[in-house]
C-alpha cells in the first residue's frame, strides 16, 4: 500500500497541526482590516480563547506558536497556560500587511481606494496592496516557516496562533486550492482548525470550528 493510500486510511501517525486565529480584538469592529496594527483582544476575545483553551486542555501539545502580535501572542499564552510547553513567536506569522488600507473598513476602502480595489479582486495572488504585500507575499513568507515546524514536530501535534489571511493560507495550501480562493474560507475569531500531515499529503479534520465570531482581520 502507497503511503497515500495507507495516510488516507489512517495508519499513519500524522503530524498534527491545531489552526487557530485569534479572538475578538479590542475595539470590538468585526469589518476593519487591522493588518499589522498591533491591538490586543477584547473582554470577549478573551473569553474566546479561554474556551477553546478548556477543550484542548487533554491535547498534548509538543509546541505552541503565535505571531509576535499581541493578539495572537496573547491567545498562545493563554493556550499554554499549565502546560510545560511557554508560546513561542514565529514573525513570519504576522497577518497580511494592508498597507494603506491597514485599520480601515471594507467600506472605506472602497470608497478612498476604487481602483487598486478592482486590481485587487481582478488578481487576488499577487496584487500587491499600496504600501502592503499580496497574497503571493504572504504565502512565500508563511509556508517555509510552517514546513519547518512540520519536520520538528514529526508524528506530534503542535499548535498555531494566527491570523485569518495567514490560517487560508495554511488551509488553502492544505486542500490544494489556489490562492485566488483563499476568500472562500471563513475564519471567525476564536475559531480552530485541525490538519494533519502526513509524508504524500495533508488530510483537513476541521475548518473555522468552535465558531465564536466573525471579524476582518
Amino acid at each position: 500500500m502507497s503511503s497515500m493510500a495507507a495516510a488516507a486510511k489512517g495508519s499513519l501517525t500524522p503530524t498534527r497541526l491545531y489552526l487557530v486565529r485569534h479572538g475578538q480584538v479590542a475595539d470590538g469592529h468585526t469589518d476593519r482590516y487591522h493588518g499589522n496594527n498591533d491591538i490586543g483582544l477584547s473582554p470577549q476575545g478573551v473569553r474566546q480563547l479561554e474556551e477553546l483553551a478548556a477543550r484542548l486542555t487533554a491535547v498534548p501539545l509538543a509546541g505552541i506558536y503565535a505571531s509576535d502580535l499581541t493578539r495572537a501572542l496573547t491567545g498562545a499564552a493563554i493556550i499554554s497556560r499549565g502546560r510545560n510547553v511557554a508560546a513561542q513567536i514565529i514573525p513570519e506569522f504576522r497577518e497580511v500587511h494592508f498597507g494603506a488600507w491597514e485599520g480601515l473598513s471594507f467600506t472605506e476602502i472602497a470608497e478612498r481606494y476604487p481602483a487598486e480595489l478592482e486590481a485587487r479582486f481582478r488578481d487576488l495572488t499577487t496584487f500587491r496592496i499600496p504600501g502592503g504585500e499580496s497574497l503571493l507575499d504572504l504565502s512565500s513568507r508563511v509556508l517555509p516557516r510552517l514546513n519547518d515546524l512540520i519536520a520538528q514536530h514529526l508524528r506530534q501535534a503542535f499548535l498555531i496562533v494566527a491570523h485569518a489571511g495567514v490560517n487560508r493560507v495554511i488551509l488553502s495550501e492544505a486542500l490544494g486550492l489556489s490562492l485566488d480562493h483563499l476568500f472562500r474560507l471563513d475564519q471567525n475569531y476564536g475559531c480552530l482548525n485541525v490538519i494533519d500531515y502526513f509524508p504524500d499529503m495533508a488530510v483537513v479534520r476541521l475548518i473555522n470550528g468552535g465558531v465564536n465570531g466573525v471579524g476582518a482581520g
